[in-house]
């Protein structure tokens, strides 16, 4: 397994991120375990999580598993804050009111003293000051139970002002920008990698097969495959990513694969991981099969003759889908079908 620097700090992760976003749902904790368990003999050492994903069971599957093996220090440790836990008005958004309880769910959930990584889910509405954000993050850092702070699918414009303000005023600082990344939508590419590497923020990146489309599960009349997200709600925001001109540079990855003697799906992954910038880009298996799919990529690394084709089939800085929109900010629209 091969670790790299985490921004400006001095941790070390892995190349990998295991994200646990099906835990609970659909995949079933005995098999998460095996999961969790798996990717830490790897090498992997770094998880993500969120106290949104199927109502907390995503965390409370990780806190259960670290806590009976005893591996809770094996790992960087990340959650995230911002989406709706609760019907009440305030069980949401970046207010030092629900920061301050949301962390306080999590560390119970984890079952642990300290989140290493506390990432803001989405970005406030730019009415909420950000000196409220970062001083309740502040003070969750000084109280040593949360260690790092970043945010994730942030606009440039917000990445930028909160480290300044953290800057002028000492609070804590982000370390870390989490964008979707996939060949599909590269829209990161235009100001958010460029200000992370300037300002030493790393990048941990989601969703990077697209849904599958990059693994060519999708066929070329858009029909959803049975046990996808977007086939479990066909008008949601997962459905939305689905288009015809996604599926077809899907299926053209599926032909290029095959000369790498890889799978779509791998060869998909390791583009993202050794694009410049990116720490790791953010794995979400349903199954040990798909975690050992992904696994195998790690040792590789991307030529400059992989990085020109795929750059033919959507040239940098472009997007052929839409991979921004629960952002709630990119107006950018993608090519119709």
């Amino acid at each position: 397994m091969e670790y790299r620097t985490l921004g400006r700090t001095g941790v070390q992760v892995s190349s990998l991120c295991l994200g646990t976003a099906n835990f609970g749902n659909p995949t079933p904790e005995p098999e998460c375990r095996q999961i969790l368990q798996a990717a830490l003999d790897a090498g992997i050492n770094i998880i993500d999580t969120a106290d949104s994903y199927n109502g907390g069971e995503s965390e409370r599957i990780i806190g259960r598993f670290l806590k009976d093996t005893g591996q809770r220090d094996r790992v960087v440790l990340t959650t995230k804050v911002y989406y709706p836990v609760g019907d009440g008005p305030n069980d949401r958004g970046l207010s030092r009111y629900h920061i301050l309880h949301g962390c306080e769910g999590s560390l119970r959930r984890l079952q642990t003293d300290r989140i290493d990584l506390y990432i803001t889910h989405r970005s406030a509405s730019s009415s909420l000051p950000v000196d409220e954000t970062l001083s309740a993050l502040t003070d969750l850092q000084h109280q040593g139970k949360v260690l790092y702070i970043g945010c994730s699918t942030h606009p440039g414009w917000q990445i930028m002002e909160a480290i300044m303000v953290s800057e002028a005023k000492g609070y804590a600082r982000y370390v870390v920008e989490s964008s979707p990344y996939n060949l599909l939508d590269r829209r990161v590419e235009n100001e958010r990698v460029p200000l992370c590497q300037k300002y030493g923020l790393g990048m941990l990146t989601w969703s990077p097969i697209a849904m599958g489309m990059l693994a060519g599960r999708y066929p070329l009349d858009l029909t959803f495959p049975k046990g996808s997200r977007a086939a479990a709600n066909p008008q949601g925001i997962y459905a939305e990513r689905i288009n015809r001109r996604g599926v077809e540079v899907g299926a053209e990855v599926v032909k290029m694969a095959q000369g790498y003697g890889l799978s779509a799906s791998q060869l998909s992954l390791l583009w993202v991981k050794d694009q410049p910038g990116v720490t790791a880009p953010i794995i979400g298996p349903r199954t040990v099969e798909q975690l050992a799919e992904s696994l195998q990529v790690a040792g590789m690394h991307a030529d400059d003759d992989l990085r020109k084709a795929f750059d033919e089939l959507n040239p940098p800085g472009m997007a052929v889908s839409d991979f921004h929109n629960t952002s709630g900010w990119m107006k950018a629209t993608v090519p119709p079908d």
